[in-house]
């Protein structure tokens, strides 16, 4: 951006680049002396809406490269800039002791429901066909109960985004809404402090023929759609899996309800899980940044990549 300074000697005019602002320097016809006036940046509607809406520096951008750490008991994910900058930390924990806690109380709820059941069905030891009746139902009430206890006792695993390892600074979370999942699997993101910023469902019934992803704004209604990138190559996915890495699943995200591409998430050719979210299709930024690289994660985790 130019600054305009007029020489109050000689009226000569300079259009000056920003880095001088502040400085002193001489007429070139009068060689009097200028001050370059100070120049107050303006924030632009873009910026001014991402500063409201509690935007960090690091979503400030439109490419995100995300690589999976491979070795580790917990999910984790560094998310780099172009430069390859570490930006953000992402970790899924994997709560192994109380998921082991659950399995222990189902095989308990499932071994003294079965002791329940013989003890009971013993006593009727001279009528058999009672008996019987007795295990059965017995047997299925004990299986139905140890399942019951698993998923009581199954933890809920949220995934948190944060500026570095060290956890200090959470950004955005992703909550796990359900333990069972049917048809849709739903993750609530929100920022720390519990503001909504959409929500994100997955599909069962269409995954066989085409992954796909909805996105929703926090009031509910439609905001994205992510979906693999091609039907034929989907299904060639499902029958031949990567193949050698050929085949690896890809996935382009459009706005509701429109066939425009507005970004896309790319498994990179690596022995590793390298992945790059590009946005750059969305310059205005539509697409909340936050949103986007919680989608991104869990285009990873939540398919098992």
């Amino acid at each position: 951006m130019a600054i305009q300074v007029i020489c109050e000697t000689c009226q000569a005019e300079y259009n000056l680049k920003d880095d001088l602002a502040g400085k002193k320097l001489r007429c070139k016809k009068c060689e009097s002396v200028l001050v370059v006036p100070e120049v107050e940046y303006q924030l632009t509607d873009a910026e001014v809406e991402r500063v409201d809406r509690g935007y960090h520096d690091a979503f400030d951008r439109d490419k995100f490269f995300v690589n999976q750490k491979r070795i580790s008991i917990n999910q984790k994910y560094f998310v780099f800039d172009e430069n390859k900058n570490p930006i953000l930390f992402v970790e899924r924990p994997a709560r192994l002791g109380q998921s082991l806690l659950a399995l222990a109380g189902m095989a308990a709820t499932l071994i003294l429901g079965i002791f329940a059941t013989t003890l009971l069905a013993s006593a009727f030891g001279r009528n058999q066909s009672l008996a019987g009746l007795v295990g059965i139902v017995g047997g299925l009430a004990a299986f139905l109960g140890s399942i019951a206890v698993a998923i009581w006792l199954w933890p809920l695993r949220h995934i948190t985004i944060y500026t570095d390892p060290s956890k200090q600074e959470p950004l955005v979370e992703i909550l796990q809404r359900d333990k069972i999942n049917f048809i849709n699997a739903t993750y609530l993101v929100q920022t720390p402090d519990g503001t909504p910023l959409g929500s994100c469902i997955k599909n069962y019934l269409y995954n066989f023929f085409r992954k796909r992803w909805y996105v929703n704004a926090p009031d509910g209604s439609p905001l994205l759609l992510a979906k693999e990138d091609s039907m034929i190559l989907s299904l060639l996915r499902r029958f031949l899996g990567p193949f050698f890495g050929l085949l690896m699943t890809n996935f382009i995200i459009q706005p509701a309800g429109s066939e425009q591409v507005v970004g896309q998430f790319n498994r990179k050719f690596s022995l590793f899980d390298r992945y790059v979210l590009d946005l750059s299709e969305d310059p205005d930024h539509q697409v909340d940044r936050r949103l986007g690289v919680a989608l991104a994660v869990l285009l990873d985790t939540g398919e098992r990549r």
